[in-house]
């Protein structure tokens, strides 16, 4: 991802002048032992299975993507020309970080992890993005999920 000092003038100076939300409580729910949490991933990487449609410029929906799926069939459609892809062509955990989170799995750390993940394209109005997010905490809680490991990009 490009440095903010790296943008032109005018950009760095958008970037720093949008809203930032200040909860007072960062905990809403009261959560069970780490060891016994069911973990899904949510991303803004824009990431898709290469069947499904890709992204496009100012999307609000998202793809699920399932925990077993093998990770040569997803693809990256982020839109944002500021972003920088090669992390993700070299080692997709550095945006969708699935093998270690079944690494965590695996030796205990946590309980489980969840059988679909899911991908925003990151480059959109957050207020566009609300109705989807209240449809995908439904998803959520029909797979048991009680933790979600989010990667912005």
């Amino acid at each position: 991802m490009v440095r903010l000092s790296d943008l032109p003038e005018i950009e760095a100076e958008h970037l720093l002048d949008l809203p930032c939300p200040v909860n007072e409580d960062s905990r809403w729910t009261d959560a069970p032992p780490l060891g016994e949490m069911r973990v899904a991933i949510i991303t803004s990487a824009g990431l898709s299975r290469k069947s499904d449609e890709t992204f496009r410029p100012g999307a609000a929906d998202y793809r699920v993507i399932p925990a077993d799926l093998d990770s040569s069939e997803l693809i990256m459609s982020h839109v944002s020309t500021n972003y920088d892809r090669s992390g993700f062509q070299q080692d997709i955990n550095v945006v969708f970080p699935i093998d270690r989170l079944n690494e965590l799995a695996a030796d205990g750390t946590i309980g489980s992890v969840a059988a679909f993940h899911y991908s925003f394209m990151g480059a959109t109005e957050p207020e566009k993005l609300e109705p989807r997010a209240r449809e995908l905490a439904g998803l959520l809680k029909e797979d048991k999920v009680n933790a979600v490991l989010l990667t912005p990009v």
